[in-house]
């Protein structure tokens, strides 16, 4: 009978370390996807990048937040270390560490009054910018003809500043950028009416506020945009915002503040009834200063014997005028002649460099050189043939001398034990060890039978 084996063990799924992060990473955003996490904030730390990031702790925890450079500059208040904060963000999953952290994108202090601590903060910032500093203020204008108003159509500031500015100023012009002074869109309304008059150059000052209300109503004027726009605007600038214990951001950045909207329009241009009084003071004085200059010049003159003393000048002058004329003649004669014999001396030393210039010397040596070389080569090569020509004679003569040519033709010469070259029988006896030189070749012999040659009669 088969035997069946039952494996009650779960499937077994294996994860990479990428694979695990990745779906740690979808849990926390499906799950806590939007949370708010209450805490102290320490370790704060800026990134070169722009972002921030900092550790969010109570007695039994702490969680690693960063703020993204997009989100911090939308920050009211900045990331304080010891402050309470309750921030706003998203859990997600850091993978080369493996950590969790908090994505934070708002962040609002607790049990200091959020608004107040913002402001502070931001005011102590831009102060060590040297946003507030006196020396970077302008002056306004004392005359204006243009003036530039960034406010709301609708409220009571523009209709006290257009009162006032036309009882004091009747010529002035007036022109309106119209913004919304609080709530959302209000602080891009302002900005982009600061930078229209900063750029189009038209307004010679111009006037940015509000009436009073709550510090919520006159927050917009304690945003960090508005206070760049201000410092960064060509022309003059006027705050007027609230009453005149309202203090804004704006205020200490405006090259002057004014307590109240109405107050900024006199400041800005002066009364038309008193400037016409200071024109007519200052005619009168001028005509008097003029008629005394005029009667003690005229009683000098005849005192001095101003005809006489006119006469005397005039030919001074003349004379002046005439050695002048003739030293100036002698300066351009002596200037030609130096330059002439500058020109020459430099033709002279021209021509001499010329002929001592190394180049051409170079080249003629280089030639002689090229010459010589081809000379001695062809020495060499006619050298080269007699000598190879007389070797090649020299061993042909002594292929004709060499003993091997006779060996050649089937002759051998043979030498006995002691090497000696055995030319007659005798001087290899029977039994004796002889060898044998061949054309190719040696061999070794023992002399078996010996026949001595007869004597060849003599002629």
């Amino acid at each position: 009978m088969e035997q069946i084996s039952l494996n009650w063990e779960p499937e077994r799924r294996t994860y990479t370390v990428g694979e695990l992060t990745q779906a740690v990473r979808n849990l926390l955003d499906r799950e806590l996807g939007d949370v708010w996490v209450l805490g102290e904030i320490s370790g704060t730390k800026s990134a070169p990048s722009g972002h921030c990031y900092f550790t969010l702790k109570d007695q039994d925890a702490q969680l690693q937040c960063v703020c993204f450079r997009s989100s911090l500059r939308l920050l009211r208040f900045k990331p304080q270390d010891g402050v309470q904060a309750l921030a706003r963000g998203r859990l997600d999953v850091f993978p080369p560490r493996g950590s969790y952290q908090l994505l934070v994108e708002a962040l609002e202090p607790q049990g200091y009054g959020a608004l107040q601590h913002a402001f502070e903060q931001l005011k102590k910032r831009l102060a060590l910018e040297g946003l507030f500093d006196a020396a970077r203020k302008k002056a306004l204008p004392p005359f204006p003809r243009r003036i530039g108003i960034v406010t709301s159509p609708a409220g009571a500031a523009i209709r006290d500043l257009v009162e006032i500015l036309s009882r004091r100023a009747p010529g002035v012009h007036v022109r309106l950028y119209p913004a919304q002074v609080q709530g959302a869109g209000s602080v891009e309304g302002v900005v982009a009416g600061i930078d229209y008059f900063g750029r189009s150059g038209w307004a010679d000052v111009v006037i940015v506020g509000r009436g009073g209300g709550s510090i919520e109503d006159l927050w917009t004027f304690n945003e960090e945009p508005v206070a760049r726009a201000i410092a960064a605007c060509s022309v003059p600038v006027v705050s007027a915002v609230g009453h005149e214990t309202d203090f804004t951001i704006a205020d200490f950045v405006a090259d002057l503040r004014a307590p109240t909207p109405s107050a900024a329009a006199e400041l800005v241009v002066p009364e038309r009834r008193k400037v016409l009084e200071q024109v007519d003071g200052c005619r009168r004085k001028l005509e008097q200063a003029v008629r005394y200059c005029l009667v003690h010049a005229r009683t000098r003159l005849h005192d001095q014997g101003v005809d006489r003393a006119i006469g005397l000048l005039r030919r001074n002058i003349m004379r002046s005028g005439q050695r002048v004329d003739e030293l100036d003649f002698r300066l351009r004669e002596l200037a030609r002649g130096r330059l002439n014999d500058a020109r020459r001396s430099l033709e002279g030393a021209t021509a001499r460099l010329l002929r001592q210039d190394l180049r051409l010397r170079f080249s003629q040596t280089r030639r002689r050189l090229e010459r010589t070389e081809a000379a001695a080569a062809q020495r060499i090569r006619i050298r080269l043939g007699l000598a190879r020509r007389a070797l090649d004679q020299a061993a042909a003569q002594l292929r004709q001398l060499s003993p091997l040519r006779v060996l050649e033709r089937g002759y051998a010469i043979v030498q006995d034990a002691e090497g000696r070259v055995v030319r007659r029988a005798e001087e290899a006896p029977v039994k004796a060890n002889v060898r044998i030189r061949l054309f190719q070749g040696r061999l070794r012999a023992r002399i078996t039978e010996s026949h001595q040659a007869a004597t060849e009669p003599s002629s």
